[in-house]
């Protein structure tokens, strides 16, 4: 996949630290005002809940999904995404090495 680059942002320097360090990310400010993280998430399972609707493209590895209200388990690798709705949640497994993903939030 090619590489992303997003100019004129304002990153935040602050990391993003989440089940003891096996989900880091770094939040970015567009110049529209709109955000999104840039992270990556290590080896395990975990669980998520979000207020705001979210849009998760896999930019490396690769993951297991559950958004709720899905009945099934979707596969994503890179160059992938998936929506999850506002007020919800999913559930994410790596098996194996670093999913890398791009997170933007959606009013």
């Amino acid at each position: 996949m090619k590489n992303k680059e997003f100019k004129n942002v304002t990153a935040v320097a602050k990391a993003n630290v989440y089940f003891d360090g096996k989900v880091v990310s770094h939040t970015i400010i567009l110049e529209d005002g709109n955000e999104k993280t840039l992270g990556m998430i290590y080896p395990g399972k975990f669980h998520f809940s979000t207020d705001k609707a979210e849009h998760m493209e896999i930019i490396a590895g690769n993951c297991t999904v559950k958004v709720q209200g899905d009945s099934n388990n979707t596969d994503y690798s890179a160059g992938q995404s998936f929506d999850v709705q506002p007020k919800s949640s999913f559930d994410i497994e790596i098996k194996e090495g670093i999913c890398e993903y791009i997170c933007t939030f959606i009013d």
